[in-house]
């Protein structure tokens, strides 16, 4: 299960994307939760998902 509040989420993606998972895609496809749930929860705190880095980092 993931963290519902956004700021734990956050954190819990970036770990699991920087000691896990090569992609964005692999991390949602093998944790079983839809993309776009992840991604419209952090953008709603103005961040979005850097392929190049495989991070979520703040808009600027």
């Amino acid at each position: 299960m993931i963290p519902k509040d956004p700021v734990m989420l956050l954190s819990f993606v970036n770990l699991k994307l920087r000691d896990y998972y090569g992609s964005l895609e692999a991390m949602c496809e093998d944790l079983d939760v839809p993309q776009a749930e992840i991604t419209e929860k952090l953008s709603g705190m103005d961040y979005h998902y850097d392929q190049e880095k495989n991070q979520f980092v703040a808009n600027r």
